[in-house]
């Protein structure tokens, strides 16, 4: 039997039973004619429902700050992204509402920070908003939870895809922009502070920096202990404000030998020294401490010097980087710590316990970030520019908020005066460059004007002598 005649047989078989059951063919058939319909009215829903479902997943788009490259501020641009993004078993989809700017943001964008995936990438590790859809096994959080978020990165974006275990419900009263600011400052000053530093009343403290995020965070969480002097460098300008807000003794680190200034008021030393500067200050620091003191070193902002990166700031900072050998720690009765968030993301349990008791002191009134700006997404260039160049007291947050259209237009009157400003000062320089140049020419002109001369009383002297010799002859 050929492959061909196979069918036809089995054909014939299938009529001959029919045949032999009539009873039985209206039965099948009313099925039949009833699921076509059925059948066809689910085809035609499921393609109208795909048509209505593959827009509105395409349609959604949301705009988020990209770092393109290394270098500086123009590294950080503002994209728009396609696509809803999907949530893994335990994340949260949260609708962004304000992102906290932090010192390690301005030394990712010249790779100095690696804790940060390579470019393209989103930056951010700190953000607050509103919870906007719930992922399988999350239980703690709903739809409508206005929330904090600590992540590794990723969150300078209007809408973000987290753990729900990196979100902290924010307390009532507190704006979105205080929730931006407060993760990453005050749960590094609490866990320097506490953990490390076992503050206790009566000691001393020196904090860096004392007019940043952390510093102010740090100052306000000694002011929770009894009787805690509290030393702060930072510029002139910035006293009045750190001093109001806990500092004991403010320095001018710009005019000031910070170390001789704490001498002359503590002879003896210090208890605890934050120090995010590195390099030489952190040999500074050690030797600052009285003894049973604890150096808590985090981070290494002399390696930051200009919008691009600097080797040879770089390099200087290694030079001096500091080392002990542990037989001096031992006879000295001291300490060295090093602390750094950004390594920490997988300790859950212990980072949700500090934000505890960091929340329960912003409830009791003990704590409050505190704001100095507010940007928007478009304006991250003068955001990170400001904080750079120290002209901050408080936290610098950037806003999802669009960017009203007056502002847009009035951003290119903003840049052309920079632009003019830039220029103006170049020619300054220029001048100044000149003026030297001038100065060389003319004493070079100065110096010129007896060698022409020379020449000249040369030639004189013998037309003096060719006029004497017949004179001599004749004699």
């Amino acid at each position: 039997m050929s492959g061909e005649d196979a069918p036809a047989q089995q054909q014939n078989a299938v009529d001959q039973k029919q045949e032999t059951k009539p009873a039985e063919e209206p039965k099948p058939e009313p099925p039949k004619t009833e699921s076509a319909p059925d059948g066809a009215a689910e085809a035609a829903a499921t393609p109208a429902a795909a048509t209505e479902k593959v827009p509105e997943e395409e349609a959604f788009s949301y705009r988020a700050l990209v770092l393109t490259g290394y270098g500086g501020y123009d590294k950080v641009k503002l994209q728009v992204k396609k696509g809803k993004p999907a949530l893994k078993a335990g994340e949260v989809l949260v609708r962004v509402k304000a992102c906290g700017l932090n010192f390690a943001d301005l030394m990712a964008r010249q790779g100095l920070y690696d804790r940060l995936p390579s470019p393209p990438v989103t930056p951010g590790m700190e953000c607050s908003g509103v919870v906007e859809a719930v992922g399988e096994e999350v239980t703690d959080r709903k739809v409508g939870d206005k929330v904090m978020v600590l992540n590794r990165f990723g969150l300078w974006q209007e809408v973000a895809a987290v753990p729900a275990s990196h979100t902290f419900l924010i307390p009532e009263g507190m704006s979105f922009e205080e929730a931006a600011a407060l993760p990453v400052n005050f749960i590094t000053a609490y866990m320097m502070l506490f953990d490390f530093g076992n503050l206790r009343p009566n000691q001393s403290v020196l904090i860096h920096a004392a007019a940043g995020g952390v510093g102010i965070a740090a100052t306000q969480l000694c002011k929770t202990v009894k009787d805690v002097t509290v030393f702060g460098t930072a510029s002139a300008s910035k006293h009045e404000t750190i001093g109001e807000g806990g500092v004991t003794h403010p320095i001018d680190y710009r005019t000031k030998d910070y170390v001789e200034e704490v001498r002359k008021i503590s002879p003896k030393g210090l208890d605890i020294i934050l120090d995010p500067l590195g390099g030489s200050d952190t040999h500074k620091a050690y030797n600052l401490l009285k003894p049973m003191g604890k150096l808590i070193t985090y981070g290494a902002a002399n390696m930051l010097a200009g919008q691009k990166k600097n080797l040879l700031a770089v390099a200087k900072n290694w030079y001096h980087q500091f080392s002990i050998h542990t037989l001096s720690l031992i006879q000295g009765n001291k300490s060295v710590c090093g602390f750094h968030l950004g390594y920490l993301d997988g300790e859950t349990e212990l980072i949700t316990e500090a934000m505890n008791i960091i929340l329960d002191l912003y409830k009791q009134g003990k704590v409050k970030p505190r704001i100095d700006s507010t940007w928007h997404l478009e304006q991250v260039g003068d955001a990170m520019r400001k904080m750079q160049e120290r002209n901050n007291i408080g936290k610098v947050i950037l806003s999802t908020e669009p960017m009203p259209e007056e502002e847009k237009k009035e951003e290119p009157k903003k840049e052309d005066k920079k632009e003019d400003k830039k220029k103006e000062d170049k020619k300054k320089d220029d001048k100044k460059k000149e003026e030297p140049k001038k100065e060389e020419k003319k004493d070079d002109k100065k110096k010129e004007e007896p060698k022409k001369e020379e020449p000249k009383k040369e030639e004189a002297k013998k037309e003096e002598e060719k006029k004497e010799e017949p004179k001599k002859e004749e004699k």
